[in-house]
């Protein structure tokens, strides 16, 4: 084959390129064009070749990434995988496919630009590096890291004895002692991927959990003196003598006390007077960093220790206040991680030859390896965490974590490769041993540590529950705080929120009109403020106010978890970013100054993992309503450019969106009631209906400059008032709806129409038998909670609450809501925004609405889709535009038996 690719080549060729490859003349300078072969590696021209080659490695990388990816594993098992196909196990066994796409004398060239990437690389990975992570958790960082390396090193030393007198003189290895040799394959063994690892325990959500927490602080300790012991047997082989490899430490002691007590302070001042300690670097600080990592670097290459370790010392000097340390990574990592790192790896598994595993004690040693690795890491942290007073599951689980190599093991084979410490053979097994050790992690911690053990163990932990699952007390600590189910009018004492940065506006007037109205609660309690004969103000029975519990709101802010390693970060920095976070700052200060208790945090989980943590977070807080805003532009991201690159009509019909919402609420059954809330000008501000106008140069008659041309003030709301719409048709999630209306029509600019929107007696004859005995059941429930909602108005609330009854038949039930909701709604243009509240699924209505709509939605906005998730009453508002926000009401949890 490849002798006619050969030949169809050379017939390719022009005249005048055979006439310069014959007599050595200079290439054509318009290429292809002049016959020239695009893949023949040229020295004066090598970046070419190194295209094809990085394109070939990105899309092998790609391409098995997401395979992989559905089986949780990292992005490293792909780049490593794609780099042993391409390399001598499977595709340089074709004929001419290494002198065709990976010549020998282009691989400098391609090893140069890896290596580049593998020194930036390690500065990540540095940044990574919490060093509070292991102060705040020293204990268990010391006794978990300390065993989880010696076991495994010293298992590593073991090992080595034979690897050493058996493989040691296979290829070009230099001639070093067993000690050195010894203390690499020590090293190797025990060193552990913190990079890896991080995106493991986030993935697997054990970050917060007692598991993660020691295995981060354990992996930082390991991971810095992992790095420390490389750099001593680098300095060892790299120098002739002791004396010079003693003389090359001291000058790398050096190099980090001048770091640590000179550079970063002058650094940390350069950040603050630049304010990029606050508002992130600027691009005259992503220069001096990088120029600072490529010195360092230099530095500790020229000394004789390998240059990758100077760039992971100034990634440890760099703060990570003000989250400098996340916004420097978001620069430059995606092009470390996406062009720069996978040629590296390639170039690892470009260097894999498993056709050197010929014979059985070679395989031999392939399983011993992979033994020392497991054992020697689950054993040493299994039986040091259980030192700290963890169970044994726990503790297995943290030996399963730490025994990950992932890419930290690779970059440690590379460098004793191309040290010349391992033979190309010694270099495989280990390679097979990375990567073993690294798949099994993720299936080895599922299985010890499963989800629903984490949960039997923080009740545990806790105190609800004992060691066989059988409750102690009550089941919740903060059960005196919410209503009993026999309770007819309970009102929502603990609300979650789901936090968006798009929704803020919404969300504020809302927990204002659901949470105490203080003015009413002043006026009905304390009298009308009196003034004295001395001018003072006096409040007649002062002291005859009590303080009520104030409504308790819970926000929780999503954001998606990336393969990005400044993703990851903000997951590691936990409640530390939460502080940070802007918009869950605003939501804290709003809520504060309005009489409402608040808490507020940030997770960055997937994106197909928001419902789950929604309604997990929700049922940790015992929950007694959870509110999820509707995106304004249909998009699960909050980056401003949203909303100029997505249309007006995608709100409804982006599918990501709409199955989020269902996920939420079907998970919201089982937890607590829940809400949608759909905002159209909630709160008095409008919405654009088209998209704003770009600024067009004019020129007007009084010469009027273009500043002149300024936006205008807004002025405020002058009308406070919010009208609420609700058609009751009966049912859990009608009977939830109105307990919300009630609560909502306390607020004193609060009215509302509630309107019993009973069946015919036609409709009632016709439903079979079954069906009716749920009915009587159902709608004597709904008419006792009416009864009991209207007696339980005061003189002051039946001023402004209205009760009204309509029959409705199968046919038109439909229309005749929605010409009711045009009525009542959107009659006053200038208010802060009418509501209209609608049960998700009322009783008995799916099948009128099908009746009714020939069986199928109507509406353009994603028709069915749409209409499944927020139910048929609130897809027809929507579609015919009514002038109000929508409030979308789901019973769960014991809202269902209410």
């Amino acid at each position: 084959m490849a002798e006619a690719v050969s030949a169809l080549v050379s017939t390719m060729l022009s005249p005048s390129e055979l006439a310069r490859r014959a007599g050595g003349g200079v290439p054509g300078q318009t290429g292809i064009l002049e016959g020239a072969n695009p893949t023949e590696y040229t020295p004066s021209n090598p970046v070419i070749l190194f295209i094809v080659q990085a394109g070939i490695v990105i899309i092998f990388c790609q391409l098995l990434h997401y395979p992989l990816r559905l089986l949780n594993q990292p992005r490293v098992i792909a780049e490593v995988i794609g780099g042993i196909i391409l390399g001598p196990s499977v595709m340089m066994r074709i004929p001419g496919f290494q002198q065709a796409i990976f010549p020998p004398e282009s691989m400098p060239v391609f090893a140069n630009v890896a290596n580049v990437g593998l020194i930036i690389f390690l500065f990540l990975v540095a940044l990574e590096v919490d060093i509070r992570l292991f102060t705040h958790n020293w204990r268990a960082a010391v006794s978990v890291g300390l065993a989880g390396m010696v076991f495994p090193f010293g298992l590593g030393f073991a090992i080595a004895y034979g690897l050493y007198h058996e493989y040691h003189n296979d290829g070009n290895t230099v001639p070093i002692s067993f000690g050195v040799y010894g203390l690499f394959i020590g090293t190797a063994l025990a060193i552990t991927a913190f990079p890896v690892l991080c995106r493991i325990l986030t993935e697997l959500k054990l970050l917060r959990s007692d598991v993660g927490v020691t295995v981060l602080a354990a992996g930082v300790g390991n991971d810095v003196v992992g790095w420390v012991l490389l750099a001593l047997c680098v300095a060892l082989v790299n120098n002739a003598s002791g004396l010079a490899a003693l003389w090359a430490l001291l000058c790398c002691i050096g190099w980090v006390l001048l770091l640590t007590f000179i550079v970063r302070p002058l650094f940390m001042w350069v950040l603050r007077r630049t304010g990029s300690l606050q508002n992130g670097p600027t691009q005259g600080i992503v220069a001096l960093t990088m120029l600072m990592v490529l010195f360092s670097a230099w530095f500790t290459g020229i000394i004789g220790i390998h240059p990758i370790f100077g760039a992971f010392l100034v990634g440890l000097i760099c703060p990570h206040d003000g989250g400098f340390a996340i916004k420097l990574t978001e620069k430059i990592e995606d092009l470390i991680s996406v062009l720069f790192l996978p040629l590296y790896f390639a170039l690892s598994g470009l260097s894999t030859n498993l056709g050197l595993l010929d014979d059985g004690k070679t395989w031999g040693y392939v399983i011993g390896v992979c033994a020392c690795a497991f054992a020697g890491k689950i054993l040493g942290g299994a039986f040091a965490a259980k030192a700290n007073k963890l169970l044994w599951r726990e503790s297995f689980t943290i030996g399963c974590l730490m025994s990950c190599k992932g890419l930290v093991e690779l970059i440690v084979l590379n460098i004793g490769l191309q040290a010349h410490i391992l033979s190309p053979r010694t270099f495989t097994i280990f390679v097979i041993m990375a990567l073993v050790t690294t798949v099994a992690t993720t299936p080895l911690t599922k299985a010890l540590y499963p989800p629903w053990y984490q949960q039997k163990v923080e009740k545990w932990r806790r105190g609800e529950i004992d060691w066989e699952g059988n409750p102690i007390g009550s089941e919740s600590p903060s059960s005196d705080h919410q209503d009993s189910p026999d309770a007819p009018l309970s009102q929502v004492k603990r609300l979650l929120v789901y936090l968006r940065l798009d929704s803020l506006p919404s969300l504020f007037t809302f927990i204002t009109l659901l949470g105490p109205d203080s003015t009413a609660t002043h006026n009905k309690l304390s009298g009308i403020t009196e003034v004295s004969e001395d001018g003072s103000e006096t409040v007649p029975g002062k002291d005859l106010v009590k303080k009520k519990k104030p409504l308790e709101v819970h926000g929780l802010r999503l954001l998606e978890l990336t393969d990005r390693t400044s993703s990851v970060m903000q997951v590691t920095e936990g409640e530390t970013y939460s502080l940070r976070d802007p918009v869950v700052n605003a939501f804290r200060a709003f809520s504060q100054l309005h009489d409402v208790a608040v808490s507020g945090r940030v997770a960055v989980v997937p994106e197909d993992s928001y419902a789950e943590t929604l309604m997990h977070q929700a049922s940790e807080v015992s929950s007694d309503f959870a509110l999820i805003p509707w995106s304004e532009y249909g998009s699960m991201a909050e980056e401003h450019s949203v909303a100029f690159t997505t249309d007006s009509g995608d709100r409804f019909t982006a599918y990501a969106h709409l199955e989020f919402v269902q996920k939420t609420l079907e998970k919201a059954l089982k937890t607590c009631n829940a809400g949608v809330f759909i905002d159209r000008g909630f709160g008095g501000i409008s919405k654009p209906a088209e998209p704003p106008v770009l600024p067009q140069l004019t020129r007007t008659q009084s010469g009027m400059s273009l500043r002149s041309h300024r936006d205008l003030a807004t002025l405020p709301v002058a009308n406070k008032s919010h009208h609420i719409f609700f058609p009751f048709f009966g049912g859990a999630d009608d009977r939830a709806g109105l307990r919300i209306v009630l609560q909502l029509a306390k607020n004193l600019h609060v009215t509302a129409s509630i309107v019993h929107m009973n069946w015919s007696s036609e409709d009632e004859a016709e439903s079979k038998a079954p069906e009716k005995e749920v009915d009587l059941d159902l709608s004597a429930k709904d008419l006792t909670l009416l009864a009991t909602a209207k007696s339980s108005l005061s003189k002051e609330a039946t001023r402004r609450v209205t009760f009204s009854e309509v029959n409705v038949v199968r046919g038109t039930v439909m229309s005749e809501t929605l010409a009711l909701a045009q009525r009542y709604v959107g009659q006053t243009p200038n208010n802060a925004g009418d509501i209209i509240v609608l049960g998700r699924r009322p009783s008995r209505l799916a099948s009128s609405t099908k009746t009714e709509s020939g069986g199928a939605g109507s509406s353009s906005h994603s028709g069915l889709e749409f209409e499944k998730v927020v139910g048929a009453i609130a897809e027809q508002m929507i579609s015919k535009n009514v002038k109000a926000s929508i409030l979308v009401i789901q019973a769960g949890g014991k809202g269902l038996e209410m």
